[in-house]
């Protein structure tokens, strides 16, 4: 019996122990103790695990983007397209003016088309007096050059070209005249580079053009199969362009808005053209002169983001106008023509072809 209560007391008491070591509280570390890692604050002392806490890394601003000088610098793209678009408008607009035929013929019309830049159209001459005649014509075209595109155009052109017949072979000839495109819609690209790549970007406007010009020349019929003439043209272009924004894009950090503007240039032009009866049936024309624009005044006033206002110039250009035709006379009256004109020289007017074919009726 005594053995019994020995080992039951053993037992309660390991049991009493057990419980004792259970429920003894738990040193909690102190509040101010602190862990390696991000927990360590720059402004404390303290020293994790003997080792002092580390700072949290400073946060490094991305470096600037830089580009707006280039951006501003495309507006002078901008200026050039729309001098290139003077000047190839009122190429296409020669052409209903006769620039491809002879000074002094009989009355006639002409359906014509060309590609290089689409056209289509119909011109043609009638004469009024002995000594006046009518030059007009219409067509509609469509012309990409050097950056920009104009996708619709109708243009218009006349003229009255007084020739002294009564002089003889050799004499004087004037023409005044004009060309109208009312409606354009064009569109415009800008192109720049910044420090996290390039920008390219394309807006679509409307714009007009219009020109007026005067020449005075020296016509001389050399034999029956020859003629050839000599002129000096003034000319005067004018060109409203409709204001515009850049268009929406992912990246563009330094846009521009374009300001509703007119652009201004004046012509000289000294050429000469010789037409001659190759055969019986087919006729040649080759023409062409030197070109010089003088008090040329961009309407570009633009407001790029970075960069303020930027208010592009363009100097005096130079170049030159060619054309010819071939004429294959089909039956008595009826001629088809190919032609070919253009423009040879340095940006930004460039080098230029425009080809197309024709038929024409003389009565």
């Amino acid at each position: 019996m005594a053995k019994f209560t020995l080992r039951s007391f053993i037992v309660s008491a390991v049991l009493t122990a057990a419980i004792w070591f259970v429920l003894i509280p738990v040193q909690v570390v102190p509040a101010s103790a602190q862990t390696c890692g991000d927990g360590c604050q720059p402004s404390e002392e303290d020293t994790c695990d003997g080792r002092p806490c580390a700072p949290p890394p400073t946060p490094v601003a991305p470096p600037p983007v830089t580009g707006a000088d280039s951006s501003g610098g495309s507006i002078g793209g901008l200026a050039n397209q729309r001098f290139n678009q003077m000047i190839t408008n009122r190429v296409l607009g020669t052409v209903l003016l006769g620039v491809n035929e002879q000074v002094n013929c009989s009355d006639c019309v002409s359906a014509f088309g060309s590609a290089g830049s689409f056209s289509a159209g119909i011109h043609g001459r009638k004469e009024i007096t002995p000594n006046l005649s009518l030059l007009a014509g219409i067509a509609y075209t469509q012309f990409s050059e050097n950056g920009y595109s104009v996708t619709s155009a109708p243009i218009g052109a006349f003229a009255l070209r007084y020739d002294f017949v009564d002089w003889g072979s050799s004499r004087p000839f004037f023409d005044v005249g004009a060309i109208l495109t009312p409606f354009e819609k064009v569109r415009y690209s800008r192109n720049y580079m910044t420090s996290l790549g390039a920008v390219a970007l394309t807006s679509a406007t409307n714009s007009s053009d219009y020109g007026v010009y005067g020449r005075a020349g020296w016509v001389t019929r050399l034999s029956p199969r020859d003629e050839v003439a000599a002129s000096i043209e003034v000319w005067q272009l004018w060109q409203r362009v409709a204001g515009y924004t850049d268009p929406m894009a992912a990246f563009n950090p330094f846009d521009a808005t374009i300001a509703t503007g007119t652009d201004r240039t004046n012509l000289v032009k000294f050429g000469g053209q010789w037409t001659h009866l190759l055969t019986p049936s087919i006729e040649g024309n080759v023409n062409g002169g030197w070109v010089q624009s003088f008090a040329t005044h961009s309407g570009i006033v633009a407001t790029v983001t970075g960069d303020g206002t930027v208010v592009p110039t363009i100097g005096s250009q130079g170049w030159f106008e060619y054309g010819g035709r071939l004429g294959f006379r089909i039956t008595e009256g009826w001629v088809a023509d190919l032609f070919v004109n253009g423009t040879l020289g340095p940006q930004p007017v460039g080098n230029t072809i425009h080809g197309g074919v024709g038929l024409r009726v003389n009565y």
